[in-house]
């Protein structure tokens, strides 16, 4: 009787565990393949009003972020789900033909182990597919910035600074593990004191940048934690932390003088 209760307590967290993955662990999820919610005419004609907003800014380097799911399925304070490096490029058409636009410089979940993450270039287009919402984040650095953030892009220190470790909440303060968000941050740092020392780059971390608490129940958290191998608790400490859009924007407007900060919305 004991072995069939505990059996059935069992059967019941593994279910609670799959109800929730779903939702509250979605604060930096970076999956390349998600489902489409928009006409293949809506997301390209979205990706080229992001292009166009980039271009008449300027950018040749800048932070994009997208809406995989809908804010009531985000812990409180958290609203984008993937962030990315926008970089002004010479794009290879299909064809053969040069055309200008934008790379974005991503990390990515392995679809089969999405504990582990691998760097991806692709665009706007691919970028957006798999969106909820048709919303997009953008952080446009000062210009300083963008030419540091062009030299490490291009150098081996952005793949030096990945860590194939992924967790949904990873704790930008900690190297054990990294997100999306983790990475970008690790990658403006890297610019901004133009260093490719790991320590150096946590330490300021540590010291000036302020990460968003991940409001979300215990329980679920550990339940998570146990049954979802894309969330891990073993960087955390008391409070779980993680980097997000809202806080990389803040951290810039604070820190990198002549930041701006954009919002895209479809045409009506």
């Amino acid at each position: 009787m004991r072995y069939i209760q505990m059996l059935m307590l069992f059967v019941f967290l593994f279910l609670y565990a799959l109800s929730i993955q779903a939702t509250d662990f979605s604060v930096g999820a970076s999956v390349q393949n998600e489902l489409a919610n928009f006409s293949p005419k809506e997301i390209v004609e979205f990706s080229k009003k992001v292009e166009r907003t980039l271009a008449a800014k300027g950018a040749h380097v800048a932070i994009l972020a997208r809406m995989g799911r809908p804010v009531s399925e985000l812990p409180k304070g958290m609203h984008f789900t993937h962030v990315g490096f926008a970089v002004y490029s010479e794009i290879v058409t299909s064809d053969g033909r040069k055309v200008p636009g934008y790379a974005i410089y991503n990390l990515y979940q392995r679809e089969k182990s999405p504990d582990v993450s691998d760097l991806v270039q692709d665009f706007p287009v691919d970028f957006f597919s798999g969106v909820s919402v048709l919303e997009a984040g953008i952080i446009i650095p000062s210009i300083e910035l963008q030419k540091r953030l062009l030299s490490v892009i291009n150098s081996p220190t952005y793949v030096a600074l990945h860590n194939p470790n992924y967790s949904v909440i990873a704790n930008p303060y900690k190297t054990s593990k990294q997100n999306c968000t983790a990475f970008v941050l690790d990658v403006i740092n890297s610019a901004i004191y133009q260093t490719n020392d790991i320590n150096i780059i946590k330490s300021n971390e540590r010291k000036f940048f302020t990460a968003q608490e991940v409001n979300v129940n215990p329980v679920k958290l550990m339940m998570g934690a146990l049954f979802s191998s894309e969330v891990a608790m073993s960087d955390q400490d008391d409070t779980p932390v993680t980097a997000t859009f809202e806080t990389i924007s803040k951290y810039l407007v604070k820190f990198d003088n002549g930041a701006e900060i954009l919002s895209v919305f479809p045409d009506s």
